[in-house]
């Protein structure tokens, strides 16, 4: 079965930098729905597109393509008292809002002199990446997966 508009796509991916540097690779199969559905990258997913089960896709993505690029309104020194944490150290993560009340998730990337300095960007926001995927298996998607836009069962989202 090919690829196609609602098929759930199992995948193993590894996920590098310019370098040649991991930074995330999967070591069991995980799963998407094809076709729009914003579940992966729309760069991967149209180099997925009527691929087979075997088949490799590599795919450079730029930041605009990935997570965006780094955008230094995200970054922020506060005050250590503003935080609750009584061992506050750098690499925490803590959810916050941004202007519109969308959540960002916050990284804490120094600490210094009774300030916090968070960063709500991604890590790899504003980096070039190469996605390469091993396409594993390709079903239909059952009507509860379509209607709810993702992946049910394994692989995918668990109610």
């Amino acid at each position: 079965m090919q690829v196609a508009m609602n098929t759930v796509v199992s995948m193993t991916y590894k996920l590098q930098n310019t370098d040649g540097e991991t930074l995330e690779e999967s070591q069991q199969p995980v799963a998407y729905l094809h076709g729009g559905y914003d579940n992966i990258f729309p760069k991967v997913e149209e180099a997925m597109h009527g691929k087979n089960v075997g088949d490799v896709i590599e795919v450079s993505l730029d930041p605009e393509d990935g997570f965006g690029e780094y955008d230094d309104g995200l970054v922020q020194i506060e005050q250590a008292s503003a935080f609750p944490a009584e061992e506050l150290k750098v690499g925490m993560q803590f959810e916050g809002e941004d202007e519109t009340g969308d959540v960002i998730l916050y990284t804490i990337t120094d600490i210094a002199d009774g300030k916090v300095v968070v960063d709500g960007n991604h890590p790899w926001a504003g980096q070039r990446l190469l996605f390469t995927a091993t396409i594993k298996d390709v079903r239909t998607a059952n009507k509860e997966e379509i209607e709810h836009q993702h992946v049910h069962g394994a692989g995918g989202h668990h109610h």
